[in-house]
């Protein structure tokens, strides 16, 4: 199989999309080298091209000057031309979009990760609200199979889209093999030490944003003797964070790391007490599986998709109820027996996130779509 995909956050992003695509498209040339996989990028990145190797994965970038010139334009329009020309059986918009007008002779699939723009249209600005639902609208009505990456999400496509719920599959989403090492004593107390990090500490992963919902975090260690670690590109929102810092003199309890790398994050996590992670809403929350995959118990949000994610044994809370999600934390930290069993739970539960998993859950949907 020739199968083509939109590479944009593939090179240009480094947070939860672009690990998304660099993840798939990884499990799929490492468990099905025979097929070829075409990454169309709308501009060079030569940090992100040293991810690809040569045997059956390769880069595609615009020819024409309108197309280098006009990226998004070649993206969404011109792009079709190259598809054809390559003879692809197959193209998967990763992100929520494809091209408009693909040859008929390939078969399409989109993968849509969340549709929070309508759930929470607060968050969002009035024209991106309707660029992203033109988009998203067109991409799963065309294309022959819709990806969610969740049963919530698949709800949510239903409900707001209004797509038959047949064309939608659910495949949940894995989590780089960085996340499943197992690293030395030595390698945890280097970076342990490089980081200032305590013996003991809570932590919490990804963009600190207010739909997160970090704030809570600190309001529940406020009187626990306990460190949170924030990992994570700061927001407006963390101003108001750092006001309620120092207003309750908590300047020593909390720690934000940046410009960290994967494998520091990876160790970051199996040095971590707890991770907590009560964030109002996701597509699915990848945090969640990078933290079972470590053996680190999780305290998540009781609704929405983090049931999905974090399994039975995992510890819900009301994510805006503080005093709930304080005793959840004492109640773990005073319990390592508990927490052991949690995260013995969490590590077999993960299991259904692994690569092998996934890539035959993919490889089955493509062959169904080309009928082979």
């Amino acid at each position: 199989m020739k199968i083509g995909f939109d590479a944009k956050r593939f090179f240009h992003n480094n947070t939860g999309l672009g690990n998304y695509s660099r993840d798939l498209v990884r499990i799929l040339s490492e468990h099905y080298p025979e097929n070829s996989y075409f990454l169309y990028n709308t501009k060079p990145n030569k940090q992100r091209s040293s991810l690809l190797n040569d045997k059956n994965t390769f880069e595609k970038l615009p020819t024409s000057f309108l197309g280098k010139k006009l990226k998004s334009l070649w993206r969404m329009f011109w792009v079709k031309k190259q598809i054809r020309e390559d003879k692809i059986d197959i193209f998967h918009g990763l992100s929520g979009e494809i091209p408009i007008g693909l040859p008929n002779n390939v078969k399409s699939v989109v993968t849509i990760h969340d549709l929070i723009f309508m759930r929470y249209p607060e968050l969002y600005s009035f024209f991106d609200r309707k660029i992203h639902f033109w988009k998203f609208r067109y991409a799963a009505k065309k294309a022959d199979c819709v990806i969610a990456i969740s049963e919530q999400t698949k709800q949510d496509i239903i409900k707001y889209l209004k797509i038959n719920p047949e064309k939608i599959k659910v495949v949940y989403q894995g989590c780089s093999n960085v996340f499943k090492e197992n690293f030395s004593s030595e390698e945890k107390e280097f970076v342990r030490k490089k980081l200032n990090l305590p013996n003991e500490f809570i932590l919490n992963v990804g963009t600190i944003e207010e739909r997160k919902n970090a704030l809570t975090i600190v309001k529940a260690i406020k009187d626990l003797d306990i460190k949170l670690v924030l990992v994570g590109r700061k927001t407006k929102y963390y101003q108001q964070i750092e006001s309620y810092v120092q207003q309750n003199g908590l300047q020593d309890k909390i720690i934000h790391l940046k410009g960290i790398s994967q494998k520091e994050l990876a160790i970051v996590y199996q040095l971590a007490t707890v991770m907590v992670y009560p964030s109002v809403f996701e597509g699915f929350g990848i945090p969640i599986i990078e933290a079972l995959f470590s053996k680190t118990p999780v305290i998540t949000t009781n609704s929405g998709v983090f049931p999905e994610a974090g399994g039975e044994n995992s510890i819900y809370i009301n994510p805006t109820d503080e005093k709930e999600l304080q005793k959840k934390i004492e109640f773990l930290l005073e319990n390592t027996e508990n927490r052991k069993f949690i995260t013995e739970k969490g590590f077999e539960f993960a299991q259904q996130f692994t690569d092998e998993h996934i890539a035959k859950q993919w490889d089955l949907i493509y062959k169904n779509l080309l009928k082979i």
